[in-house]
């Protein structure tokens, strides 16, 4: 049988951007080496999802450059509308509501996507291909503005997860529902991003399964519905927090017996630095973190292949919907 692709994905951005600061530090770029060797060890390429304070570090510059001279791993697209040019004044304080780009007007998101992808592009000359949205926000305009600029995956889909109750705007209607979306791999109906279509965009969504079985979800979302209610299904993500590398195993395990062809691992780039996160705060949690990383990338060496998110491109092109005439 034929083992599931291993895609690890690394949203590369400023420090522990959840306190919205008022200044974006990016002292997580000198941690990112350990993580990268330690793909290395396993034979893993990861692919570094970049935004452009990170691209705007001379040392993440060289960092990446010797990614790409190694072919050790992918540089790809991250965009956090807020401070990513050209800027753009929504909310009268953008850097504390962190807007969503899909709440820009539609010109300025364009311009901002171009003008991201042009500067990782002249950086680091090479085509940037891959991309995630900067909290998870996306929707029908963001996918074609990317089919537009040649991007060929997007993983910015969270299955089963609904982000309406996390603001961006504070007077807009939060994030992106994704709920009913599908949990493996599409191109995309660039009229209908929950859908299968034609588009030349392959959606790669994250790995997330449910906490419970559907039974109970079903029976949960009845009491909730009748105390007039919405329910929200709790969710196991294929990412590291302390303390879960038997979960995410067995995210891993489901995801395979289910048959998906591959599994994404995602994390944040700041997350690999002390400090630099609300989840690993001090260097005994830093500690903690690569010690589970080890164990679970022991194991996923056993059963998976690791591919970069364009390398998984390739793999599926063949079933791009127009090549099945």
């Amino acid at each position: 049988m034929n083992k599931p692709a291993l895609l690890i994905t690394i949203d590369t951005e400023g420090d522990n951007l959840w306190q919205s600061p008022n200044r974006i530090m990016t002292k997580n770029t000198y941690f990112l080496p350990r993580f990268q060797q330690l793909c290395e060890k396993y034979q893993f390429k990861p692919t570094w999802l970049t935004n452009y304070e990170m691209i705007k570090n001379p040392a993440y510059i060289e960092f990446s450059r010797h990614i790409i001279r190694q072919n050790s791993g992918e540089i790809g697209m991250h965009l956090h509308a807020y401070n990513n040019p050209p800027l753009y004044d929504l909310t009268g304080d953008d850097k504390r509501y962190q807007p969503y780009l899909i709440e820009y007007p539609e010109e300025i998101m364009r311009n901002k996507i171009i003008y991201i992808t042009h500067l990782l592009e002249d950086t680091l000359q090479i085509k940037i291909q891959s991309h995630r949205a900067g909290r998870w926000a996306f929707n029908v305009k963001y996918a074609q503005m990317l089919i537009e600029q040649g991007y060929k995956v997007d993983c910015s889909v969270t299955p089963r997860v609904n982000w309406q109750h996390t603001m961006g705007h504070p007077q807009r209607e939060g994030g992106t529902n994704y709920q009913d979306f599908p949990d493996d791999s599409y191109f995309i109906d660039e009229n209908n991003i929950s859908k299968s279509g034609n588009s030349t965009l392959l959606e790669v969504p994250v790995t997330i399964q449910y906490k419970h079985t559907s039974l109970i979800n079903q029976l949960q979302s009845t009491y909730y519905r009748l105390q007039g209610q919405k329910y929200n299904p709790t969710t196991h993500w294929f990412r590291p927090i302390r303390g879960n590398l038997k979960k995410m195993i067995d995210v891993v395990k489901t995801s395979m017996k289910n048959g998906r062809d591959y599994v994404e691992f995602m994390m944040h780039s700041s997350e690999l630095m002390p400090g630099g996160s609300p989840t690993f705060k001090n260097k005994y949690d830093i500690e903690v973190l690569y010690n589970n990383l080890e164990q679970l990338f022991s194991w996923l060496q056993r059963y998976t292949i690791s591919m970069t998110l364009s390398e998984y491109y390739s793999k599926n092109i063949k079933f791009y919907p127009k090549n099945q005439t």
